[in-house]
């Protein structure tokens, strides 16, 4: 285990009837910024409730609405111009991508730098608005943690960052604000959750029997509940359990030691930038194809992983061949939730395979931990995807 400080400040305020919390967070007279995305809040009655309880504070509300799936920097911008000004707070009411695009309009809005500059370079963040989050989808647990990722859609660069700033001050997770998310957003939640844990979980770093346990815990969680809530969707206690864990997914707490490796993630956003994929659906392709590279050199922890999780049973064969079967179970689950495991699927052809590589290390190579990988090894790993 490697040494480690670890802090998260943002105040959680979890179950039934946690709105009532915007009165306890949002000062009288606030000039608050509401970011959100397509309509579903409005359809669902949540956008009236929030702004009932706005309006009972004496707030001002300006609005950001429209933020897409795969946040884009010129969304961002146009929230920077909203909020330089009289804004005080920003209230993100959403999933992750709305989340990531208010952390990156809170900074920014305190900053004489350009968004990207920031983005490209966080060490030049030095404050940021109070951010609030009203989660309305489990996935990429942005709710509670310092990390967004925005697309430059000029550039094609979708670039993950973090800053200690970007930390949301406070986060509201009902359960029953999930309710509306369909079956296939659902399922991508699930598999945005296990990715998360998996990229923890899946390193080389040692000594860790604290973390492993807890991540493997998670992940049998997220296998036992995947199934039961994407065939009942409007099971309120298998929604509240899956909105838990994919907060502590990625909050921090399972990364407490470690190095990890997100080289998946890294893959995927070219997958993303370049075609606009959902991302979870993206990394349900990249990351099995990723673990069997990985396994080619490295498959002890993949070994441990199928036995502990996925239900393998050694029958003395090595670590290699339990590792194979794990993933081919994995990979199986994922197709079960209705997730893409092919990138044929998501309908990219085997010749955007160099492109996305070129894209996958704009920021350098080697990237990754458990198998350090360049741009031949990208293509690789998207030739097993394919």
């Amino acid at each position: 285990m490697q040494p480690f400080s670890f802090q998260n400040p943002t105040r959680l305020h979890f179950g039934a009837g946690q709105l009532e919390r915007l009165r306890d967070e949002v000062p009288h007279g606030a000039h608050v910024l509401l970011v959100y995305g397509g309509g579903s809040i409005k359809r669902s009655g949540l956008y009236d409730q929030v702004h009932a309880h706005l309006q009972a504070l004496g707030a001002v509300v300006t609005e950001l609405a429209g933020v897409e799936p795969n946040p884009r920097l010129s969304t961002v911008r146009r929230g920077v111009t909203l909020a330089q000004g009289s804004v005080t707070h920003i209230l993100a009411v959403g999933g992750g991508s709305v989340i990531d695009a208010a952390k990156a309009i809170a900074v920014s809005a305190r900053s004489a730098h350009d968004a990207w500059d920031l983005i490209l370079n966080p060490s030049l963040i030095t404050g940021a608005l109070p951010l609030g989050v009203v989660l309305t989808h489990a996935a990429t647990g942005s709710e509670m943690n310092p990390i967004s990722v925005i697309t430059n859609e000029g550039t094609l660069d979708k670039r993950g960052w973090a800053s200690a700033h970007a930390y949301p001050t406070f986060s509201i997770l009902d359960p029953a604000f999930t309710l509306t998310a369909p079956r296939d957003q659902t399922a991508y939640g699930l598999i945005d959750m296990m990715s998360h844990v998996l990229e923890d979980y899946l390193d080389t770093t040692t000594n860790t029997p604290v973390q492993d346990a807890w991540a493997e815990g998670l992940l049998r969680v997220l296998i036992d509940t995947g199934p039961k809530l994407v065939a009942d969707l409007g099971n309120l206690e298998l929604r509240e359990t899956a909105m838990l864990a994919g907060t502590w997914a990625f909050n921090g707490a399972l990364a407490m030691g470690k190095d990890g490796d997100w080289a998946s993630h890294r893959i995927e956003h070219a997958l993303s930038a370049l075609h606009d994929v959902p991302h979870a659906a993206g990394l349900s392709v990249v990351m099995p194809a990723w673990m069997e590279y990985a396994a080619q050199e490295r498959p002890e922890k993949l070994a441990r992983l199928a036995e502990r999780v996925l239900g393998v049973h050694r029958m003395e064969r090595s670590d290699a061949l339990v590792a194979r079967e794990g993933i081919t179970r994995l990979r199986s689950f994922w197709r079960s939730l209705g997730a893409p495991t092919r990138l044929h699927e998501l309908n990219i052809p085997d010749t955007d395979i160099p492109k996305l590589a070129e894209l996958s290390v704009l920021r350098g190579e080697p990237f990754g931990n458990l198998r350090p990988l360049g741009r031949a090894d990208v293509e690789a790993i998207l030739r097993l995807a394919h």
